[in-house]
């Protein structure tokens, strides 16, 4: 959990600074290829080459094509439809994905991961529930699908990570993850890209390096090494738990408007629904996994 709750305190202050300083002034195709690409190079230095598999190769750039590439392009796509407190509320659905698609890579269902998932999504909906506008269908379409593509890719890498990669250090390993992600930003920069909305402004460079180097970089490595490490309800949580992190930075720093209400209210529920998943869903689920053995 250490793992997950570092890197949700970094990526609180991602959701801002897109929305704020480059969405609309930075060409959305060349800042999702500008972070991959930093990205990419942190983990060069450690990428091991010598007793790797092809197939493991060609899954971690796989999962990484999803979860970083074709994520980005959807996540970039939808600041440019939606505010970021909509966009924070439309991240509320991750939770349901994450398990559902866990237990079918399992060949399971687990109830009760689902059970504290959907409370987890109730308190990010709690708060978060805000009017519409005209790109409020679009916009949502554009979130699912960048839900749907961290919440296949996250839950990917844990699989494959469990199932043949367990004994090999994965900071050896990782840079295939963000290879596979750079040839699908690649792609879509060269198709999609526009010249002429480049940074202009030291301001948007250095977002651009810090969401790179430190949210991509780092954060993904960290956030995936942390999902190996619990189970699927937590995991589902804990993608929850950037809604209130986003919105608290947000509020403190951009002074964007807020029910105050339903922040503390929300706030609550989804750390409720963390400690039953810690305490008594866990015990739950593996005495029905047990059950049906």
């Amino acid at each position: 959990m250490f793992y997950l709750s570092a890197v949700t305190l970094l990526w609180a202050f991602s959701f801002s600074l897109i929305g704020v300083y480059l969405s609309g002034q930075v060409d959305s195709w060349f800042a999702v290829l500008m972070r991959i690409a930093l990205a990419s190079l942190v983990f060069l230095p450690f990428l091991k080459f010598k007793n790797i598999s092809g197939k493991l190769i060609i899954k971690l750039m796989a999962i990484g094509g999803i979860q970083l590439g074709l994520m980005y392009c959807f996540y970039y796509q939808s600041f440019l439809l939606l505010t970021v407190p909509e966009v924070l509320l439309f991240t509320v659905f991750t939770p349901i994905y994450v398990t559902l698609i866990y237990d079918l890579l399992k060949g399971r269902f687990s109830p009760w991961y689902l059970v504290t998932a959907l409370i987890a999504v109730a308190g990010a909906a709690i708060i978060k529930f805000s009017g519409i506008n005209q790109n409020f269908v679009l916009g949502f379409l554009v979130v699912q699908g960048a839900n749907l593509c961290f919440a296949i890719g996250q839950v990917g890498y844990k699989y494959v990570m469990e199932k043949e990669a367990a004994e090999i250090p994965q900071r050896t390993i990782f840079g295939y993850f963000y290879l596979g992600a750079l040839v699908v930003a690649s792609v879509a920069f060269l198709l999609m890209g526009n010249l002429n909305k480049l940074p202009t402004t030291a301001t948007q460079w250095g977002i651009l390096i810090y969401l790179g180097v430190i949210a991509s970089g780092l954060g993904y490595f960290v956030w995936n090494k942390g999902a190996c490490l619990v189970n699927a309800g937590a995991l589902a949580i804990m993608n929850n738990a950037l809604v209130p992190a986003g919105l608290i930075v947000n509020i403190l720093i951009w002074n964007r408007d807020v029910d105050y209400p339903r922040l503390i209210l929300g706030g609550t529920v989804i750390l409720f629904s963390l400690w039953a998943n810690e305490t008594w869903i866990k015990r739950l689920a593996q005495k029905s996994y047990t059950r049906s053995n």
